[in-house]
């Protein structure tokens, strides 16, 4: 058997499960129900694998906190970014960056913190840019920025 799978270690994975289901549509694969500190849930979302364990400092699992994030996120792309945006901050996380539209990339983009510490950066896709005209954009952007900031 292959594959990849993403785990994380949240302060409660069952209230977290909770959250996530209400923003996304994600499909259960296993999810426990004993006392908090032992919890493991697995879900998929958009085919990706999903592996949450509850904080548990006798197995050295630590969950991030809102004062202290993790430096990684996860990168979602939505079919409606207003939508799963509105559920993220109706479900109680945070907004980190409003949904903001880049057309000259074919994108538009939205992130949030969830309340177990995770940041969640979430992209709809609207048309495809190649790779080489998106850094083509950022380095005539960047050639804009260095111009304003020496002025």
């Amino acid at each position: 058997m292959t594959g990849v799978e993403i785990d994380m270690v949240v302060s409660d994975s069952l209230k977290a499960l909770e959250l996530y289901e209400k923003v996304f549509d994600l499909q259960r694969v296993e999810v426990t129900n004993f006392p908090k500190g032992e919890n493991e849930v697995i879900f998929t979302l958009y085919g990706v694998r999903f592996h949450m364990l509850d904080e548990n400092p006798t197995f050295g699992l630590k969950a991030p906190t809102l004062d202290n994030p993790q430096s990684m996120w996860f990168n979602i792309l939505v079919p409606d970014i207003k939508s799963t945006f509105a559920k993220a901050i109706s479900a109680g996380c945070t907004e980190l960056q409003p949904v903001t539209e880049l057309p000259d990339y074919g994108v538009t983009n939205a992130i949030f913190l969830d309340a177990f510490g995770y940041q969640w950066l979430l992209h709809q896709v609207h048309k495809a840019v190649s790779f080489e005209e998106r850094r083509r954009l950022w380095e005539e952007k960047r050639n804009s920025f260095a111009e304003i900031s020496r002025q």
